[in-house]
């Protein structure tokens, strides 16, 4: 019997590949994602900044977002240096493992909340419009707006739940269509308001926000309330901004996106900055000048939970058009707020995925689940902290936003500080775009624009300290309990492992590789590529060693380690994550099969942030002759044919490579497809037609042709009428061939 690798040292190798497989898109398509969480806050933040400061509201939500840019100017930066984008990566790489845990507990006080606060205010719109309607038809009844609203909320998040369990993810696709019809609202919000400005005479301006012009309610003030400090201009100034912070929430997705962005990465996120600067400055910020020009003021404070349906239904025009822009309002706010639910739970997901992997969290974490191979007992963590939190907040959206803006400001705080850090502790560092503002004094270069950045981040989190009691309190009581259980979680891990080293990482010698191809991995081309993820699920695994000689044909058992989140950034697998306890434990059973069969496998790992591109990839890499993979719990064989060949069509390859896809269902039943372009399996009858044809065109045309040629002739005719006219004609015959 074989053992199966063996170097001399008798360990099993295992190739670990360092870069990660990327699937790449458009600017536009990374900026629809990102605006996709961004945006959401559009349909809420108003309403709150305004009960909080008052009517002057809409110029510190202005000035938010004019201040955003420099925030985004940071992670632009991170992401150029190739530093994980997240925040624990950063700040763990710039200040040390303390300060990354409670930073990283800040920001999932944020995704913790951002997930309620979007669903609660898609209940708000959803209840806003009920009510409106019962009323107009002269129903006495009405829907409890916090009740109702939590209990959409709670739907949502329980959607979202199971489906991130499951493992399906929206896709850029499904983010791109969502900002085409928020874009068709946005257009139409601003056209008919700029109207109805029009033919009433233009409207008020927000007053100036100045000391005289600034109503704080008590919640605003906190535990300034009765003190002197609101009396001074900077100080009031700073404790409205600090209320409207909320309002740039959702640029840690820019971490998440820059992976993926097609080349020329900097230039192309550059752009996406942009685009999401203009887009969420003139949506966001226009909503609430609007809303101050249009709604009188002593009808806007029935709006301040959904706020764009205020504005539909004050401005210009017949009631009938009005009602119905309000429910297309409804109908798109549903869907972006819904969305962000969903980017929570992925978020909270990725970041805790990757303390996981840093050894913060034990392995008990990140057991996948037996059915779907989800880290579910994260995502499960996460949604009972959110359930928590809506049904504690009874649906009040201001109280959600006051301790949103806490997470929010102090991750973009950590954030920043440590980017500052870096300048000085890598300096050396090449970097392709900085963070504009550097002067250099004595040959050193200072970076002015970075510090003022940072400076304004802390005053502004600060000074949320002391004016949001209930933020203040649940916020540092989340954040150090968190701290508290990645440190004892952490200790944990560290003696686990030390026990655990010669049981099972000895048995493995790692081989780190920038690139896997087939000189990496000593395998022949032809070879046969089994994605494995779930150790309880080897079945195709087993059948495929047995069914294979590997004296001849080479079996490549591969792993995917797949990053989501905002902190899977762009930067190689360092040193401590090249093998996970759970990928040894997988590689262990696979060494077991491999050795019950005395056959030689080869192991490998990838990184990626897309299975079925990950597994094209590197079907193409290896000149893979077969990919078997093992029937999934979430789609048919033909669904997960469809996936990997839309993967395969998009990476570039050899178009004389010939690979199939062989998935083993249960009971024994094997599928085979083939990837790519290939030749048709003609059945008997459809080439004794060709041949037919071929002879009736012989008598007319000559020997010279050739059965290709009346294919050919034929796919031509048909593409014709696919391409004009008759294409209905052409597509019924189609649908009737698929019936016989």
């Amino acid at each position: 019997m074989t053992v199966p690798s063996l170097p001399r040292d008798r360990r099993v190798r295992v190739v670990v590949a360092t870069t990660v497989l990327l699937s790449f898109i458009s600017f536009w398509r990374a900026a629809a994602i990102v605006l996709n969480d961004l945006g959401s806050t559009a349909f809420y933040v108003g309403g709150i900044v305004e009960q909080a400061v008052g009517k002057a509201a809409p110029w510190f939500i202005l000035g938010v977002m004019l201040f955003s840019y420099t925030v985004r100017a940071v992670y632009i930066e991170s992401s150029a240096m190739f530093v994980r984008g997240g925040v624990y990566r950063v700040v763990k790489e710039a200040m040390g493992g303390t300060l990354a845990k409670l930073s990283v507990s800040a920001l999932l006080f944020d995704y913790v909340l951002t997930g309620p606060i979007s669903g609660v205010s898609a209940g708000q719109y959803i209840v806003g419009l009920l009510n409106d309607l019962l009323q107009r038809f002269g129903s006495a009844r009405s829907l409890p707006v916090g009740a109702t609203s939590a209990f959409v909320a709670v739907l949502i998040t329980v959607y979202f739940w199971w489906r991130n369990t499951q493992g399906i993810h929206e896709s850029s696709d499904d983010a791109l269509k969502i900002m085409k019809v928020t874009t068709v609202m946005v257009v139409l919000m601003i056209a008919w308001c700029g109207f109805t400005l029009f033919v009433r005479g233009g409207g008020p301006l927000p007053p100036a926000p100045v000391l005289r012009n600034l109503h704080f309610s008590d919640d605003a003030l906190g535990w300034l309330k009765g003190t002197i400090w609101p009396g001074f201009t900077a100080i009031a100034i700073a404790v409205g901004f600090g209320h409207s912070i909320l309002a740039m929430s959702g640029e840690e997705s820019l971490a998440q996106v820059y992976r993926e962005i097609e080349h020329p990465k900097v230039k192309n996120l550059k752009r996406t900055g942009m685009v999401i600067f203009v887009y969420s400055l003139l949506f966001t910020s226009l909503v609430s000048f609007f809303a101050v020009a249009i709604i009188p003021d002593g009808v806007r404070p029935k709006f301040y939970d959904n706020l764009i349906s205020g504005l539909a239904m004050n401005v210009a025009g017949p009631l009938t058009l009005r009602l119905v822009f309000q429910a297309f309002v409804v109908i798109v706010g549903f869907l972006i707020l819904a969305g962000a639910v969903n980017t929570a739970i992925v978020g909270s997901n990725g970041v805790l995925n990757r303390v996981s992997e840093d050894g913060v969290l034990t392995d008990w974490f990140r057991q996948p689940h037996q059915k779907f191979g989800t880290t579910y007992r994260l995502i499960n963590l996460v949604v009972l902290l959110q359930l928590f939190t809506i049904v504690v907040s009874r649906g009040n959206v201001y109280v959600l936003g006051e301790a949103y803006a806490f997470g929010v400001v102090w991750s973009f705080a950590f954030k920043s500080l440590a980017m500052l850090v870096l300048r000085f502790s890598e300096a050396d560092v090449p970097r392709e775009w900085k963070v504009p503002l550097n002067i250099r004094v004595g040959g050193r270069e200072l970076p002015l624009g970075l510090a003022l950045i940072t400076l304004a981040l802390f005053a502004a989190a600060v000074i949320n300290l002391f004016t949001k009691q209930m933020a203040t309190i649940s916020g540092i009581a989340f954040t150090l309990g968190l701290y508290a259980v990645f440190v004892t979680s952490e200790h944990a891990m560290a003696r686990r492992r030390k026990v655990a080293h010669e049981q099972h990482t000895d048995q493995f010698q790692l081989l780190r590789e920038a690139e896997v191809g087939l000189d990496e991995l000593h395998a022949r081309p032809g070879c046969v590529l089994v994605p494995v993820r779930d150790y309880n699920t080897l079945a195709h695994l087993d059948r495929t060693v047995h069914d294979t000689d590997t004296e001849t044909q080479d079996v490549v058992v591969l792993t995917i380690r797949l990053l989501t989140g905002p902190d899977a950034g762009m930067q190689d697998i360092e040193r401590e994550e090249l093998f996970t306890d759970y990928e040894q434990l997988l590689f262990t059973k696979v060494v077991a099969i491999a050795e019950r069969h005395g056959r030689a496998v080869k192991l490998l790992v990838v990184p990626a942030t897309n299975i079925f591109d990950a597994v094209a990839q590197t079907a193409v890499r290896l000149k893979a002759s077969e990919v078997v993979v093992g029937e999934s719990a979430k789609m048919t064989a033909v669904d997960q044919a469809k996936q990997l060949g839309d993967a395969w069509d998009r990476t570039p390859h050899d178009r004389t490579l010939s690979t199939r896809l062989t998935v083993h269902a249960s009971g024994g039943r094997i599928q085979r497809f083939s990837l790519g372009a290939h030749a048709p399996e003609l059945s008997p009858e459809d080439v004794e037609r060709i041949h037919a044809l071929w002879l009736e065109a012989v008598k007319t045309l000559g020997t010279d042709l050739h059965h290709r040629d009346v294919v050919t002739a034929a796919l031509r005719a048909f593409e014709d009428e696919m391409r004009s006219g008759r294409r209905e004609d052409a597509v019924a015959r189609l649908k009737q061939q698929m019936r016989t």
